[in-house]
């Protein structure tokens, strides 16, 4: 047999010897992973699921977007109801805040707190402030992943020609209404050519108001001492948010631009008003959409004077599916405990706005030439390690809470327009969402 010949017999057992043999590659483990975020921010998350598979050989994220957030809830409950197959089911869900406590009462989640204590990660390392808003009974069910809170943003030019010191943002109510005045700018014709400020009808910024203000939404410590049976906002102090917020309207000095923050957004991108609120996670569409035009500043969410209150952790979190086998629930764990990690929360912060949720990102050189390009985050971060924590910054646990922030903006939008008194309208909103948590409560056995 020539060299040559006894070379290519080598090379073909060689390349046979795996099948001749049995052996085959190792199988990945499969992961289905549901979102529920679009544009920009989907693209993050498929950033953080292809950097995964790259460095994981044994397992495989499939992401899959769901439509909103209620969109995922509905889908995951109709297959809980029916009992639909386990490999039709998701390994991980992303749900909003205000969903914990329907994921919670399903039973079919694994809380990761099982995996937290295995691997003994330090949570030590995580914002308090998050940790406290999702962790119920000394455990922690879902893994914090895009963080929000919402901020105040003001046109610091405007603020300028106003007279107004654009390095000390209003911080109460009643600050907040003087700016407001002062930053509104009528023509001869008496038409406003400039509002002071522009605030959406978005229920969650009542919920907001509620914290900063120290006032309960719901009853029962917000449904962390015990389960909530009612609402608890349909008092005076809740009242005053809403008569603070119609004041500034009816006086022409806060322009009404309904539900919903994309029109308040491109009215404080387009100049036409001077403060608003949004989400700390569309700072960098704001900045974008300013494109230098007018000097963006940030402030904290305005409060009643005196006030002991903050703002909640927004957002959502992964959740862990139960039923699946075990080594993939075990693999489910794997992304979500990556995707918490330092590198990939500077990542996902950098590509979203969304908060870090570990601290230790904060110490990566590149998030901190991120945060020195824009220091207007910075306000969030210390807005958030100021709150302090108690039973209303917690936030509530209902597991109608979608339904009552539907009912609180149709409330809002009635005073707003002044067709209803601030009282009158969260009393009739309370009676609504109380007879939703008692049908809930019956309905899950509590």
């Amino acid at each position: 047999m020539s060299r040559r010949t006894l070379v290519l017999v080598l090379v073909a057992a060689l390349l046979m010897a795996p099948i001749a043999t049995g052996m085959a590659a190792p199988k990945k483990v499969k992961v289905v992973f549901w979102y529920s975020l679009s544009g920009k921010i989907a693209e993050a998350i498929r950033g953080l699921v292809e950097e995964f598979n790259k460095t994981h050989s044994d397992i495989e994220v499939e992401g899959i977007y769901q439509g909103s957030y209620d969109d995922s809830m509905n889908k995951l409950r109709t297959m809980i109801l029916t009992n639909a197959p386990m490999k039709t089911r998701p390994h991980i869900v992303q749900i909003y805040d205000i969903g914990t406590k329907f994921m919670i009462d399903t039973k079919a989640t694994v809380p990761v707190q099982k995996y937290i204590d295995r691997d003994n990660v330090n949570v030590d390392a995580f914002e308090p402030g998050i940790l406290a808003y999702y962790t119920i009974n000394d455990q922690l069910y879902s893994m914090p992943f895009n963080i929000s809170t919402p901020l105040l943003y003001i046109n610091k030019d405007m603020f300028r020609r106003a007279g107004l010191d654009p390095d000390k943002p209003p911080r109460t109510f009643d600050e907040f209404a003087e700016c407001a005045r002062k930053l509104t700018i009528v023509d001869k014709s008496g038409k406003v050519v400039q509002y002071g400020a522009s605030i959406a009808i978005y229920g969650w910024f009542f919920e907001q108001f509620c914290a900063t203000s120290n006032v309960l939404y719901a009853n029962n410590g917000n449904g962390r001492d015990s389960i909530a049976t009612a609402s608890a906002f349909a008092t005076p102090e809740g009242a005053a948010i809403l008569d603070w917020w119609y004041s500034m309207v009816k006086e022409g000095v806060s322009l009404n631009l309904g539900k919903g923050t994309a029109n308040t957004q491109k009215a404080f991108i387009a100049g036409q008003v001077a403060m608003t609120l949004d989400s700390t996670a569309v700072l960098n569409t704001i900045l974008t959409g300013v494109a230098g035009q007018f000097d963006v500043g940030t402030g904290y969410l305005p409060r009643p004077r005196n006030a002991k209150g903050g703002v909640i952790p927004g957002g959502g979190t992964l959740w862990l599916m139960g039923g699946h086998p075990s080594e993939e629930e075990a693999a489910a764990w794997e992304f979500i405990k990556w995707a918490a990690e330092p590198k990939q929360q500077a990542f996902w912060h950098m590509n979203t706005g969304y908060f870090p949720v570990t601290k230790l990102a904060y110490d990566l050189p590149e998030l901190k030439e991120h945060h020195n390009k824009y220091p207007q985050f910075a306000t969030a971060v210390q807005q958030l390690r100021d709150t302090p924590r108690n039973r209303a910054t917690q936030g509530a646990l209902l597991g109608v809470f979608s339904q009552a922030r539907q009912t609180i903006e149709d409330s809002m939008e009635q005073v707003l327009l002044g067709k209803a008194k601030s009282l009158d309208v969260l009393k009739s909103a309370a009676a609504v969402i109380d007879a939703a948590i008692v049908r809930y409560n019956e309905s899950v056995g509590k």
